[in-house]
């Protein structure tokens, strides 16, 4: 997961649900409009645990890796096989159950570390 985040995203990805459906209605970035599309509440838990964490790919990681299978697979859907070459790699993982996500975060992503809650 590499979404581009263009300036006042923080503030689109808070907004209500009517407002971001319609944003991503006229979006044309897969990704981005996937996570328009998301309910509010992963919406925030970006926010809070990527966004306002600070930049880097393996926070977006980390945080797709951790979220529930309706998350997970939607992205898998609607954003990773609609590609020309899907990377199969991140489709395998995504759809590994918790306990290999989980290990994959601790091990690969957190360096063995605790990293927050989880």
């Amino acid at each position: 997961m590499t979404t581009s985040l263009p300036p006042g995203a923080r503030a689109a990805l808070l907004a209500p649900s009517a407002l971001t459906r319609t944003v991503a209605a006229a979006d044309r970035d897969p990704e981005r409009r996937w996570m328009l599309r998301l309910p509010r509440p992963v919406r925030r838990s970006f926010v809070a645990e990527v966004i306002d964490a600070g930049p880097g790919r393996l926070l977006q990681e980390r945080w797709m890796l951790l979220q529930t299978d309706d998350v997970r697979e939607s992205y898998v859907e609607q954003v990773l096989l609609q590609l020309a070459e899907p990377d199969a790699q991140a489709v395998w993982l995504l759809r590994q159950d918790r306990a290999v996500r989980e290990s994959y975060v601790a091990e690969v992503i957190d360096g063995g570390e605790p990293h927050g809650p989880g």
